[in-house]
């Protein structure tokens, strides 16, 4: 009897808990400039460490135009993984002037092999897996969004 409630607590959780922590964030506007053109996506906001961490884990689907902006405050070393990710990603890496410095495409569900740029970044984009090539969107283009704009401006 014992075993029959561990195992159905069990299933419970491994279908219950990542559902729960793929819930959505609020979204926010943000748009990428590639050349001449200019494309907007909503993004959801990653700031602290626990969200940092948690990133786009046990999304099953990600919207064209969605996708997850990390902040990390200050240019610090980014150590991506693809752990408990089960969509291929694009990581779109960014100074803090919204310059993308490097972008790793189609970044392997489930991996935890470390994706770095192998510089000091202000923060990370992950959009859908392909959209960086699509769309044109190259190291150089540069992302427009609050977290990257100077006190000066």
């Amino acid at each position: 009897m014992m075993i029959r409630a561990l195992v159905s607590l069990f299933v419970f959780l491994a279908v219950c808990l990542p559902g729960a922590f793929a819930q959505q964030r609020p979204q926010e506007d943000m748009s990428i400039v590639a050349g001449a053109k200019t494309y907007a996506f909503k993004v959801e906001m990653a700031t602290t460490p626990d969200q940092i961490q948690q990133g786009l884990m046990y999304r099953d689907k990600l919207e064209d135009t969605a996708g997850m902006l990390f902040d990390f405050g200050q240019p610090r070393e980014a150590n991506m993984w693809m752990k408990n990710t089960l969509i291929p990603l694009d990581m779109l890496f960014v100074d803090t002037e919204g310059t993308i410095v490097a972008i790793a495409h189609n970044t392997v569900p489930g991996s935890l092999r470390r994706i770095n740029p192998g510089v000091a970044v202000k923060g990370v984009l992950e959009l859908k897996g392909g959209r960086a090539k699509a769309l044109g969107i190259e190291p150089g283009h540069t992302i427009k969004h609050k977290i990257f704009e100077s006190a000066d401006d």
